[in-house]
């Protein structure tokens, strides 16, 4: 698979919550920092969202966010209102005024990721992805959301499974959405493969990732020198190549302890250590346990 693909496959997403929510008149709330991934789309009319030391961003018909990480941030009918603070419910909400016609709907959530490797995949994909409506809507992206927004309306039978596969394929979606990665700025994975030099690098390892690479075999794939190739490999991942390398054999390892179905021998074998001695003694110096007792953990 290519590295996208390889970072979903362990995320294994699926989406935990999704609501409605609503909103008339003048409202305004604010939401305290949580591990879960978040997101909204936005069905009808506009809300304002706010970051912690950033101006609000408008969200209006057809906007998708979607945060990884999601940091506190206040959502409201306008900027600069108050906002109170409230607790993520797994039930529709609305806010503002409790009668009468909305003048706001967005579907809102979280996605569950697989808790094993989740902080250290999450860290590989950008702080925030908004793809505004006049971007995606004459992509495949926007006729998703139009989908969505369709059988939010509608009560059909089957609609919950619906949302649920119509979410995991739209995360996917906003994942390798063209507009994503290319702010240099912040370094991950999504950046790194919008680079041809490096994403042949990136290729190379997660196609073969128990061979015995080298920075300057990296760099030969990538048709670069050794010392450009780590500067633009560090500047775009936020990581050195062999560091990046470890992070994926670790990672692979842990799925593999936590489905406890290989032997630490096979587990070492196919993903580049020599034995299982030299697989234990890096997991251990990597992680602060052996492998079996993090096979342990998982399991009870």
């Amino acid at each position: 698979m290519d590295p996208l693909s390889d970072i979903i496959a362990l995320l294994r997403p699926g989406a935990a919550v999704s609501k409605p929510i609503s909103g008339k008149g003048m409202w305004g709330v604010r939401y305290a920092a949580h591990d879960a991934p978040g997101f909204t789309i936005i069905l009808a009319g506009e809300a304002w969202v706010t970051f912690e030391g950033e101006e609000p961003l408008r969200l209006t018909q057809g906007d998708f966010l979607l945060l990884p990480i999601t940091p506190a941030f206040s959502l409201s009918s306008a900027p600069g209102l108050r906002c109170v603070p409230v607790e993520p419910q797994d039930e529709a909400v609305r806010h503002g005024e409790q009668v009468g016609e909305l003048d706001f709907l967005a579907l809102g959530g979280s996605f569950a990721f697989e808790r094993v490797n989740a902080p250290l995949l999450l860290s590989l994909l950008p702080g925030r992805i908004h793809i505004p409506a006049t971007a995606g809507k004459a992509t495949r992206f926007g006729r998703l959301i139009d989908l969505l927004a369709e059988e939010c309306i509608d009560e059909q039978p089957g609609r919950d499974m619906f949302l649920q596969r119509m979410l995991e394929a739209l995360l996917i979606e906003a994942l390798r959405w063209q507009g994503v990665g290319e702010d240099e700025a912040v370094a991950g994975l999504l950046s790194g493969m919008r680079d041809p030099a490096i994403a042949r690098a990136l290729q190379a390892i997660h196609g073969e990732v128990s061979a015995g690479w080298t920075v300057a075999g990296l760099a030969s794939i990538s048709g670069m020198s050794r010392s450009a190739f780590s500067d633009r490999f560090g500047g775009l991942m936020g990581c050195a190549p062999i560091e990046y390398l470890t992070r994926w054999r670790m990672a692979l390892a842990k799925e593999a302890l936590s489905r406890g179905a290989k032997s630490l021998d096979r587990i070492a074998e196919e993903i580049g250590y020599e034995s299982a001695s030299a697989f234990s003694t890096a997991f251990r110096k990597r992680l602060g346990c052996p492998p079996g007792r993090f096979a342990r953990q998982v399991a009870g």
